[in-house]
């Protein structure tokens, strides 16, 4: 079965075509900067920073910014889960018309997202759509996710700083994988802190 399988498979390969991409040796970024840190230095199992020889530069800077911008709400999202399972709630109502209290809240990812209501949910993304539009655009003199305004200087120290932008970006990448291992205890069926004790 295993040969026949194997014998057909060169006629379900896709040509190769006209205008195939050719991509260079990656160009790798300086083991200094942020985000860059041991024990993997610069780490790039898909090939972002390899450079298309046919097309225009990729934008390594709108990436950058995105895993923070991702980290940043993996990080709030795990946060999330940890208090409401832990049983905090905020007090009041998350919605009079519908007689729902943020008691009422169960814990863990899925199960609390389908119990907002989709007016709950609508406010949510058009906050998040506000801040994106107000504050999230970084300016291009400064290192990605480095936001401020006038009245909020983030460290004056320049190393102060390079720690805390690296810390920051190396935290949201642990909280993905967090939010993203909670997320698949809570689709199983088990509890998204202790999914073996039942």
């Amino acid at each position: 079965m295993l040969s026949i399988a194997a014998t057909s498979l060169p006629a379900f390969t896709a040509p190769l075509l006209p205008h195939a991409t050719r991509v260079a040796a990656p160009v790798m970024k300086a083991e200094g900067e942020i985000g860059v840190t041991p024990p993997l230095g610069v780490w790039d199992p898909l090939g972002c920073l390899a450079e298309p020889v046919d097309y225009p530069r990729r934008d390594y800077r709108r990436y950058v910014e995105l895993e923070i911008k991702h980290g940043r709400i993996a990080m709030l999202a795990t946060v999330g889960v940890l208090t409401t399972e832990a049983g905090f709630r905020w007090p009041g109502y998350l919605s009079k018309s519908l007689d729902l209290k943020f008691a009422d809240l169960p814990g863990g990812c899925f199960d609390s997202y389908n119990a907002v209501p989709a007016l709950g949910w609508l406010q949510i993304v058009g906050f998040v759509i506000f801040l994106e539009l107000a504050y999230g655009a970084t300016d291009p003199s400064k290192e990605p996710g480095d936001v401020g305004g006038i009245s909020w200087v983030r460290y004056d120290d320049p190393e102060t700083k390079k720690f805390k932008l690296n810390a920051e970006r190396n935290n949201g990448r642990a909280a993905m994988m967090g939010i993203t291992g909670m997320m698949i205890h809570n689709a199983l069926g088990v509890d998204a802190l202790f999914p073996i004790v039942q």
